[in-house]
C-alpha cells in the first residue's frame, strides 16, 4: 500500500511539472509572438514614415522631373547668366536651363515671331513692356531684377584724350551699338540730356549718322549689340565705346572705364524678367519656367549679380 501511495504522488508530480512546462512554453510563445508582432507593426509604421517623408521631400522640395527651360536674355548678362544656371542647378538638377543671347530687341522680335521660349531676361523695360502689351507674358511673373550703368571705355594703352562723353568727339573712332539695342538707346538718352544731340521723341530713332555729326563727324562702328562694341574696344578696333559697368567684369585688364555716365543722364538701367506664354511647354517646363524666374530675385541670384557689377537696388 504505501509503495502505491508514493507512485501515485510520483505520478502527480510529474503531471504537474508537465502541465508548468506546457504553461511556460505557451507563455514564452505567445510573448514571442507579441514581441514579433510589435516589431513588424514598428518596421511597417518605420516604413510608411519613411515612404512619406520620401514624398514630402519630392512635393515640398520642388524637385522637377527632367525638363528644358529656354531663357532668351540681354547679351550682357551672357556671362552672369551661366553662374546663375549652375547655382540654380545644385537645387534643381533636373531642369536643363538653355541660353540665348542677343540684344533685347533682336529677341523681343524672335518672341513676337514665335519663337520657342520660356523666359524673357531683358536689358531694358521697353522691350519687355511690348511684349506685354501682347499679351505674351505670364501674368504676376514679371520682376525687376538688376540696375546697371553705361560706361565710356577705352582700350588700355590707347592713349586716348577721350574722359568721357561730352568730348567723344575727340576720339578717332566710336564702338555704338544701334538705336534699337537697349545700350545704345541710353546713350543716346545721355547725349541729348548732355546737350550733346537734339531732343527727340523717340531717341532710339536718332541714327548713327545723326550721332556722328554732332560729334563733328567721328568714324563710328555701328554694332549689333553690347557684346559687338564690347569687343570692338577691347580688341583695339575702335578708341572709346559705350558700353554696360557689367560688361567690364573679367576685361579689367583690356578696358579702362573713362566714365560711369550718371543716372541723371541715362535714368534708371532697369532689367526686368519674366516667363513668357509658351503653348508648346508642358506643365513641368511651365513651372520650372517660373520657379527660374522667382530665383532670379532671391538673395543668392542678388549676390551673384553684385559679383558682376550690377546693381541689386531696383525700383
Amino acid at each position: 500500500m504505501k509503495k502505491k501511495t508514493v507512485s501515485i504522488l510520483l505520478m502527480a508530480a510529474m503531471a504537474l511539472s508537465l502541465a508548468a512546462c506546457g504553461f511556460s512554453n505557451s507563455t514564452d510563445s505567445s510573448s514571442k509572438s507579441s514581441s514579433k508582432a510589435e516589431s513588424t507593426s514598428a518596421s511597417s509604421a518605420s516604413s510608411e514614415a519613411e515612404s512619406a517623408s520620401s514624398a514630402k521631400s519630392t512635393a515640398d522640395g520642388e524637385v522637377f522631373d527632367d525638363t528644358t527651360v529656354t531663357v532668351f536674355a540681354a547679351k550682357s548678362l551672357n556671362s552672369v547668366m551661366e553662374t546663375l544656371i549652375s547655382e540654380y542647378n545644385k537645387t534643381q538638377p533636373n531642369v536643363k536651363l538653355v541660353g540665348s543671347y542677343d540684344s533685347s530687341g533682336t529677341l523681343m522680335t524672335q518672341i513676337e515671331e514665335g519663337a520657342s521660349c520660356d523666359v524673357f531676361f531683358s536689358a531694358a523695360a521697353k522691350q519687355m513692356d511690348q511684349i506685354e502689351e501682347e499679351n505674351l507674358l505670364v501674368e504676376g511673373t514679371r520682376h525687376n531684377i538688376v540696375n546697371n550703368q553705361v560706361c565710356v571705355v577705352t582700350y588700355e594703352g590707347s592713349n586716348t584724350e577721350v574722359t568721357g562723353l561730352e568730348d567723344l568727339n575727340k576720339a578717332s573712332s566710336i564702338a555704338l551699338a544701334d538705336g534699337s539695342v537697349p545700350v545704345g538707346k541710353y546713350t543716346r538718352e545721355a547725349l541729348v540730356n548732355a546737350g550733346i544731340l537734339e531732343k527727340a521723341d523717340d531717341v532710339s530713332a536718332i541714327t548713327t549718322q545723326q550721332v556722328s555729326e554732332a560729334l563733328s563727324g567721328v568714324e563710328i562702328n555701328e554694332c549689333a549689340n553690347v557684346g559687338a562694341v564690347t569687343s570692338a574696344v577691347a580688341e583695339g578696333s575702335n578708341e572709346v565705346g559705350t558700353v554696360y559697368y557689367s560688361d567690364t567684369y573679367g576685361l579689367e585688364d583690356r578696358l579702362k572705364v573713362l566714365q560711369v555716365v550718371p543716372y541723371d543722364l541715362t535714368g534708371n538701367v532697369i532689367y526686368p524678367a519674366a516667363q513668357v506664354v509658351n503653348k508648346e511647354a508642358d506643365e513641368t517646363e511651365q513651372a520650372a519656367a517660373k520657379d527660374f524666374v522667382e530665383f532670379l530675385t532671391s538673395d543668392e541670384a542678388a549676390a551673384i549679380f553684385r559679383n558682376y557689377y550690377f546693381d541689386t537696388e531696383v525700383e
